[in-house]
């Protein structure tokens, strides 16, 4: 079982920076997959960026491609996004979700606000 927990959210001028941390409890969490997705009002979840394992893998929206970067400290059990140059429609609740096969994402955290003003 593992419990996720978001945090690093907040309000953020447009151009702004902030990064978001995935803490995870377990002692395997060093054996998951991680994705980060969000969710703006009114529209469907999307994917955001994910990471394999061991680090040495991820993949990005398009949206995000050059803006955003994912990393993970398996040593922290934590999983990053650092979000530069941010703009209002990257406005939305952001999630991290983790699970053994990649894109297969059996636990989710509760979730982090991200605003970005203009």
């Amino acid at each position: 079982q593992v419990q996720l927990v978001e945090s690093g959210g907040g309000l953020v001028q447009a151009g702004g920076s902030l990064r978001l941390s995935c803490a995870a409890s377990g002692r395997t969490f060093s054996t998951y997959a991680v994705g980060w997705f969000r969710q703006a009002p009114g529209k469907e979840r999307e994917h955001v960026a994910d990471i394999n394992w061991s680090g040495d893998s991820t993949n990005y929206a398009n949206s995000v491609k050059g803006r955003f970067a994912i990393s993970r400290d398996n040593a922290k059990n934590t999983v990053y996004l650092q979000m530069n140059s941010l703009k209002p429609e990257d406005t939305a609740v952001y999630y991290c979700a983790a699970g053994h096969v990649r894109y297969n994402y059996a636990y989710w955290g509760q979730g982090t606000q991200v605003t970005v003003s203009s």
